[in-house]
């Protein structure tokens, strides 16, 4: 435990290096920064931090800079702090999303274009899992004799939707008493209640050919939605941070997000954590191509449809910040 002094001072070489990306000295910290102590108790507070392992020295005259260890004890006294969000900045955030999309797959973009504004870093906003959605309503919308569009609306507000086509043509009467049989099929239901119901009395309805090929159009469509639904934007914001000016620094990084099963590893902790963000540093983050990130993420949504957004950035991010555009965020899927 870092005593108040040394929370200060620690405090206060971060901000530094997060705005500057430059080892900091001790005169800097005196000049710039009200510590209210002499420069020679400063130096001595960085040696004693050094000792600690929560600051480092790149070269033997450099200034120092904040470790993994640093950078956790600085967020933990962050949290442990009670960081009273900026309404006036995220405030006008959180009700502008509320405002601006009346579908969630278009709420899920907005939001994360506002977060990777906001933050200057990545954003990824992920989608509840169809697999845990109930069926709002279906439709089936003739686009000619031949054709129609399978439109399904989950009850969180995701639309689905695919087109069919028919070997004969189908009058538009006929595609209305289906859309009213799978609807009462489906309508309220969880894909698993689905699939495992489908069996029950379903035998005459299935020699109706037309039938059988919308319900499987049905299936298709949410079986095809099972995935990760992830929004991304702000991987080009990454490459103008010093720490990826080069793009084999960055590709790594890139490679591990882009494949959904392993970015739902890197989120899971706070696809289950209720009670506000999780933060991972550097080297807590389990893929060992994320050692040079942090990873500062919060599910929104209530029960088991619970989705998760989150902000990818260096380690030296702005945690302050981070933390609170991700509590908009989170407030503002959550309430959607």
């Amino acid at each position: 435990m870092l005593s108040d002094r040394r929370q200060r001072v620690l405090a206060a070489l971060i901000e530094e290096y997060v705005a500057r990306a430059l080892p900091v000295g001790s005169r800097t910290l005196t000049e710039r920064y009200h510590l209210g102590v002499s420069p020679a108790t400063v130096r001595n507070e960085l040696s004693v931090l050094e000792d600690g392992g929560y600051i480092a020295q790149p070269h033997t005259s450099a200034g120092r800079i904040p470790t993994d260890v640093g950078y956790r004890a600085f967020v933990d006294n962050l949290l442990s702090s009670g960081l009273a969000p900026d309404e006036a900045r995220y405030g006008a955030v959180v009700d502008e999303l509320r405002r601006s999309a009346t579908e969630l797959d278009a709420l899920l973009e907005k939001t994360s274009a506002a977060l990777a504004r906001l933050t200057d870093c990545l954003s990824v906003v992920l989608a509840p899992s169809v697999l845990t959605l109930r069926v709002k309503q279906i439709s089936l919308v003739s686009l000619s004799a031949y054709r129609a569009l399978v439109v399904l609306v989950t009850e969180d507000g995701q639309v689905f939707n695919r087109q069919m086509d028919f070997d004969a043509p189908v009058d538009a009467d006929d595609l209305a008493c289906v859309q009213q049989f799978v609807t009462d099929v489906f309508a309220g239901k969880s894909l698993p209640e689905v699939e495992s119901g489908l069996g029950r009395g379903m035998a005459e309805a299935f020699r109706d050919p037309l039938v059988r090929q919308v319900v499987d159009e049905v299936l298709s469509c949410l079986q095809e939605s099972r995935g990760v639904r992830a929004h991304r934007l702000g991987m080009s914001s990454l490459l103008t941070k010093p720490e990826f000016s080069h793009a084999d620094a960055l590709l790594p990084v890139m490679q591990v997000l882009e494949d959904e099963t392993v970015l739902l590893h890197v989120l899971d902790e706070a696809a289950t954590r209720t009670g506000g963000p999780s933060v991972r540093i550097g080297s807590e983050n389990r893929a060992a191509a994320l050692s040079g990130v942090s990873v500062v993420a919060s599910r929104y949504g209530r029960g088991e449809a619970a989705g998760v957004v989150a902000v990818i950035g260096p380690t030296r991010m702005d945690y302050s910040k981070v933390i609170q555009a991700v509590r908009a965020a989170s407030a503002a899927l959550g309430d959607a």
